[in-house]
């Protein structure tokens, strides 16, 4: 027991500084591009309604297409982590190349997409025809970023695979920077700049016109290629990343390495889509249930997403540590270093709960004036606090084992738990309750199968964990086959 005891203690002391320098740059980053959302949301909210719904409805059909992509790219962080760390340098190039092949191809494909598809959506959304116009022409200039937003987030996933999480952080904080000026400028145009510097500006200046949401969408589409070519001037100049010449001689597309890398990043990006449409279902079910109801939602939902971004960042942090160290041929420490990763996710789920608890009320308040939208909405985060936990470990659970390359599990887990048991299971809740013991819960069931279907991932995860982290330190299954 004293041995046990010493080890973890061992493990605890070497690794929690390094996983959490790798983590924090990662939140950071995080929480800037998200930024760039409510800073969209911020300043076509002050142009007029429909210019807000416009970005809100196209912000929910783009914005799932790039959290898949970059839970594609994802892929490509264990598989350079695993290279770093057995110090196979001489591969990590061609895997990056091919990574940022299939970027561009998924950026392509994601442009197209929302050039050409949205159209029968809107009408099967019944979204009004002003909304319409001025959404398609957001979602047309989105469009332009999407190869560039593509592109970046395969450079991050190689830097962050190289243990520098910093770039991504510095160049997220270079798209905001870009993005609140780039907006004001493009959505307000001439006259809201005379409003702001007075008459002092140059008359060419003074006559640039609003557009609106399109040029909402024009400046997001700046933001996201300026973050690609910072990423890909840091890349190619800085010499944090040794021997690895990223940019020095292309290679050419290799169909089976594309596939192998489709094979560890689609499932991580199905997972991904999986979870944004989850909420987004929940949305569409409770606009029923009225006014409050759905400001209440997204309120509580708001919140308590910003809270959410230390354990996501410790999950792709931890994705970074278990893939070098298996890369290392350590198995045994790798194991060691997922389950203290598990551990410090804990941690910082106890952590989340007690902000919520001290901070509900105050930041509420800042949300809204209104008086039942505050109390339905606290009802919510007190909700919310019971699947911290949950949430925390379900992600950092399958941090630690797409560090393994072990994502078709966590794709199929996702499945079942979100759709099957959250979304299933709240919608019959919402609309029925417990059959002899309530009637329908409304907007409290929807969260209560959200919680139910946190955990039974958090659980099922945990067992995958167990047993593939047991099977590789026995040396029953390879963790460099894909």
């Amino acid at each position: 027991m004293s041995r046990l005891l010493a080890t973890l203690l061992d493990t605890t002391r070497r690794e929690t500084r390094p996983l959490l320098l790798l983590a924090l740059p990662i939140c950071g980053a995080q929480l800037a591009q998200a930024g760039m959302s409510v800073a969209d949301i911020m300043m076509t909210g002050r142009l007029g309604a429909t210019d807000l719904a416009a970005v809100s409805v196209g912000s929910s059909l783009w914005l799932p297409l790039m959290l898949f992509m970059t839970g594609t790219l994802m892929g490509l962080t264990p598989v350079v982590a695993q290279l770093l760390g057995g110090r196979r340098t001489a591969e990590i190039c061609p895997a990056v190349h091919q990574g940022l092949w299939i970027a561009l191809a998924l950026g392509v494909l994601a442009a197209a997409l929302l050039w050409f598809a949205v159209g029968p959506i809107f009408t099967l959304m019944e979204v009004p025809a002003a909304v319409t116009e001025r959404s398609r022409a957001y979602l047309a200039a989105v469009a332009f970023g999407m190869p560039g937003a593509a592109l970046f987030q395969a450079l991050r996933a190689f830097s962050d695979g190289m243990n520098h999480t910093r770039p991504s952080l510095w160049i997220s904080l270079v798209g905001l920077a870009v993005n609140v000026p780039s907006n004001f400028v493009l959505i307000y145009g001439g006259e809201g700049l005379g409003d702001l510097a007075g008459d002092g500006l140059p008359g060419w200046l003074l006559g640039l016109p609003a557009l609106g949401a399109l040029g909402c969408g024009i400046a997001t589409a700046l933001s996201l290629w300026t973050m690609c070519l910072a990423m890909a001037l840091y890349t190619r100049r800085s010499r944090a990343y040794g021997e690895v010449r990223l940019w020095l001689a292309p290679t050419p597309p290799r169909p089976r390495a594309i596939g192998e890398l489709l094979h560890v990043g689609v499932p991580i990006g199905v997972a991904i889509f999986v979870e944004v449409t989850l909420f987004t279902l929940i949305a569409l079910f409770i606009a029923s249930l009225g006014e409050v109801t759905v400001a209440a939602h997204q309120v509580a939902l708001n919140y308590t997403s910003i809270l959410f971004m230390l354990p996501l960042s410790l999950s792709m942090a931890l994705t970074v540590r278990v893939g070098n160290v298996l890369g290392q041929g350590r198995p045994g420490h790798a194991r060691r270093v997922a389950w203290h990763g598990i551990a410090v996710s804990l941690a910082i789920a106890l952590l989340n709960g007690l902000l919520l608890h001290a901070t509900a009320r105050p930041v509420i308040a800042l949300y809204t004036h209104d008086a039942e939208v505050a109390r339905l909405a606290l009802s919510l985060v007190v909700l919310a606090m019971c699947y911290q936990v949950s949430d925390s470990l379900q992600v950092n659970l399958a941090g630690a084992l797409r560090g393994y390359k072990d994502t078709r599990i966590i794709m199929l887990i996702t499945l079942a738990s979100y759709w099957l048991v959250g979304m299933a299971g709240g919608h019959w809740l919402g609309t029925r309750g417990i059959p002899g013991l309530t009637g329908p819960l409304g907007i409290q069931g929807y969260w209560i199968g959200l919680i139910a279907g946190l955990t039974a991932a958090a659980l099922m995860l945990g067992e995958r964990l167990r047993r593939i982290a047991k099977a590789v330190t026995h040396g029953t299954h390879n963790v460099h086959s894909l």
